[in-house]
């Protein structure tokens, strides 16, 4: 069986989902300089891609989140 615990991975994609979406509700809501929000973001997550480096991974992994590959140590 699976195991479902969340992994750092998931924390991070639910964060920046979390993040895009408070981005829009408040450009609607609130001003329209919010979707520079939305647009840091998008470009956080394009240059990682590229460089494997994000700040919020290094904070979810000092909240106590492991990484897959982590996690799959673990197990082995």
């Amino acid at each position: 069986m699976a195991d479902k615990k969340m992994t750092a991975e998931r924390v991070l994609m639910a964060f920046a989902g979390v993040m895009v979406l408070l981005s829009v509700v408040l450009t609607w809501y609130v001003h329209h300089y919010w979707l520079w929000l939305t647009v840091f973001v998008g470009a956080n997550l394009f240059q990682s891609a590229f460089t494997g480096f994000c700040p919020a991974m290094m904070v979810i992994k000092k909240l106590g989140f492991k990484t897959e590959r982590e996690m799959g140590k673990k197990s082995s």
